[in-house]
């Protein structure tokens, strides 16, 4: 059944043929699955699996000084890249809490082309529009690109089948053609594994999302939901805003500070983020991997000795672990450290989990 309140991305009849099971997200009607979740998540890993992550936002900052102005507000630092790269970043209040963690695209001095997620990018753009200098455009340009994600070991054979680059560097880009349409191509993902998303004009999609599931298929791969790409993303220990990163858990407390130039002169959210820095965080990030049977989700209370010390954010059955595995905020006073054994209340129930820092299973994304 569709939800009419829903959007619906560039190729939503193509799933519909494909047999995907659908569900809200970011206000986005997305498939879920299409053969199901564990064997999309293994294709993935082993050979190669598509995903159409169109619901994404994009949005354009043009003008000159333009990459200036983004610097001074997001925040990683831009001068560590150049033209032709790509970076992850934050964009934070003025208290460091998160409104968006989004990729930004080195388009030029003048250009930068952001890759939010679906929900915040008004909220990105506006922020951006506000303080934008005389001479500097912020558009939201969420329905004017498709983004495709090829993931996985067999992911390059599967472009360079359609002609598209794939000798670049892991966070570059590179425009290109195919079929006459003009397609930016990004060494980057949220899977862990070697892959590119493909951003093609909205109207160009079907297109080609029709070509790359014949070549994933003649790979071996297959198409993925928005299923897979949690497990993968979690057994990572990728942040998903709303889980591990929100107004409310700063860059600090997730463990990305590494995202942060903290020699830049400002960038939102930089006093706060310096005193949390200094000061220690109240709480950090932590994986867990089940020692018992029973499924981790977020939400739920982690105890040491009976004592509450902190909560999962994210949590799934992992298919490359066979194992239930969570992300969780872990409070700093509680001294836990990895290899420390705690329980989380599963609805009543104690289960046993060691923790550790993530990622779960090795990344292959070099």
């Amino acid at each position: 059944m569709t939800d009419s309140n829903l959007l619906q991305g560039p190729i939503h009849k193509v799933h519909v043929e494909l047999g995907a099971t659908f569900a809200p997200f970011g206000g986005w009607e997305m498939p879920v699955s299409y053969a199901g979740t564990v064997a999309e998540h293994q294709a993935v890993r082993t050979t190669v699996g598509l995903f159409d992550v169109s619901h994404l936002g994009k949005a354009t900052v043009r003008g000159a000084g333009a990459a200036e102005f983004v610097n001074s507000a997001l925040t990683n630092d831009l001068g560590r890249i150049r033209p032709g790269k790509a970076q992850y970043t934050l964009c934070c209040t003025p208290e460091g809490g998160v409104i968006d963690d989004l990729i930004a695209y080195y388009v030029s001095d003048d250009e930068l082309f952001l890759v939010p997620n679906a929900a915040n990018t008004a909220a990105v753009v506006a922020e951006l529009k506000k303080v934008a200098p005389a001479g500097i455009t912020v558009t939201d340009e969420h329905r004017e690109y498709g983004v495709f994600a090829v993931q996985g070991p067999r992911s390059t054979e599967v472009l360079a089948a359609l002609g598209l680059p794939t000798d670049m560097e892991y966070m570059a880009y590179a425009d290109a053609e195919w079929d006459g349409r003009p397609i930016r191509v990004c060494r980057t993902g949220y899977t862990g594994e070697h892959g590119y998303e493909l951003l093609p004009r909205w109207a160009d999609a079907e297109p080609l999302f029709r070509a790359l599931v014949a070549e994933v298929e003649k790979a071996g791969g297959q198409a993925a939901g928005l299923g897979a790409r949690d497990t993968l993303r979690t057994e990572m220990g990728y942040p998903l805003h709303g889980h591990e990163l929100s107004l409310e858990i700063s860059p600090v407390q997730a463990r990305a500070g590494w995202a942060v130039g903290w020699k830049k002169p400002e960038f939102w959210g930089k006093a706060a983020l310096e005193q949390e820095k200094s000061d220690g965080p109240r709480r950090l990030l932590l994986g867990l991997k089940a020692l018992d049977r029973g499924v981790l989700r977020q939400g739920q209370t982690v105890l040491r000795d009976g004592a509450p010390v902190g909560e999962t954010t994210s949590g799934t059955f992992s298919p490359s672990l066979k194992i239930g595995i969570a992300l969780a905020l872990i409070d700093t006073d509680a001294d836990i450290e990895p290899g420390t054994e705690v329980e989380v209340d599963v609805r009543g129930r104690s289960l046993r989990c060691e923790v550790i820092r993530p990622p779960f299973v090795q990344p292959h994304t070099s």
